[in-house]
Formats: C-alpha cells, sequence, structure tokens
C-alpha cells in the first residue's frame, strides 16, 4: 500500500477480532479489518498495510467503492482519474457507480498517444507521471483516485495534468489515508474524502 512515502504508525480505526468476522460489511472499521500490516517492508521499519486481503473479499471491495463512491453520488463527475497502478483498481470502478469515465494517469512510456507529463519530487529521488493531451475536455469535472494519501506528491502531480488540460477538480478520494505524513495539509483546498486513518 505504500510508495516512495512508506507506512508506519498505528490505526486509528481499531476493530474487535469478532467484528472481523462478521459476514455484512456495515462501515470503516469492517474494512480496516480486512488489512493486514507486513513489519518491515520494503525496508526495516515500515509498517506496510496490504490491502490485498480486503481486496479478495467481495463484500468488503463492494463496500469499499460504495463509501468512495458516496459523496459524490448525485454530484455531476464527468471522469474519474487513477495513478498506476492501485489508483486503476478503485478508479474503475468508482467511474463505473457514478456514471463517468476513467481515465488513467500512468508512468512514462506506458501511453501510446500523445501525452503531457508532470515531473514530481520523491523522498530520494524524483518520478514523472503522464496522462494523454485527449484524455479530459475543458471543463470536464474530474474525480481523483488512489487507494493512498501519504505525502501528496503523487496526488498534487495528478491535480496538476487535469489542470494543464482544462479540467476542474472536484474531489479527492482514497481508501486509506497515512496523517502522519501531513498530504492533507498540502493539498488544502481540495475536498479530500478517505475511508481509513493511520
Amino acid at each position: 500500500m505504500t510508495r516512495e512515502e512508506g507506512g508506519k504508525g498505528g490505526s486509528s480505526s481499531r476493530c474487535e477480532e469478532a467484528a472481523c468476522g462478521t459476514p455484512d460489511m456495515a462501515g470503516v472499521a469492517e474494512l480496516a479489518c480486512r488489512i493486514r500490516d507486513i513489519p518491515d517492508f520494503p525496508k526495516k521499519g515500515v509498517l506496510f498495510k496490504d490491502i490485498t486481503t480486503l481486496l479478495k473479499d467481495a463484500r468488503a471491495f463492494v463496500r469499499a467503492i460504495d463509501l468512495l463512491a458516496e459523496p459524490f453520488l448525485g454530484r455531476h463527475v464527468d471522469v474519474v482519474v487513477g495513478m498506476e497502478s492501485r489508483g486503476f483498481i478503485f478508479g474503475a470502478p468508482l467511474a463505473y457507480k457514478l456514471g463517468a469515465g476513467f481515465v488513467p494517469a500512468r508512468k512514462p512510456g506506458k501511453l501510446p498517444a500523445e501525452c503531457i507529463r508532470v515531473e514530481y519530487a520523491l523522498e530520494y529521488g524524483s518520478a514523472a507521471l503522464e496522462i494523454h493531451k485527449d484524455a479530459i475536455q475543458p471543463g470536464q469535472l474530474v474525480l481523483i483516485t488512489d487507494d493512498l494519501l501519504a505525502t501528496g506528491g503523487t496526488v498534487l502531480a495528478t491535480i496538476e495534468l487535469v489542470k494543464r488540460l482544462g479540467g476542474e477538480v472536484v474531489g479527492l478520494a482514497f481508501l486509506v489515508e497515512l496523517l502522519f505524513l501531513g498530504g492533507r495539509e498540502r493539498l488544502s483546498g481540495q475536498i479530500i474524502h478517505s475511508l481509513i486513518s493511520y
């Protein structure tokens, strides 16, 4: 679940073991139960939040998509943009749920048509994202989604891509937010919807 930003710290949404066994996914606490902690991955001192255990649970995955979409239901969204790669997992079903198109923001060299690119800083080095030049039309309303909000660097780069194509960002949706990394502060002025916070 972590990228360059890493992930550590405890969960702010703990649940009883009995609740984790409940077949009906009633809310966010039950979703948090489906996320597995992997210590010292990808490096020592990092507590990796593994979402594959949530994704393989059909009820949990459906519930996660429903809860991510909830604030945007009834609001017009033209396009959902998902960032490579786990943003694709949530972006496509979110687009379906909202009756919107889906646009991937990808690493350089992955998209076949003419692209625009934004480079952004990582903790050690830099990275870049690209989007097709014809992916978003001026004035379209865009929801950006990813599995994780950490330092916010990848999200800021995606916002820049959307704005350069004339799109209007109406919100940001994340399954997990790592509060201690301060990404929310870097995204001031944006509507941020995250389900599980650590």
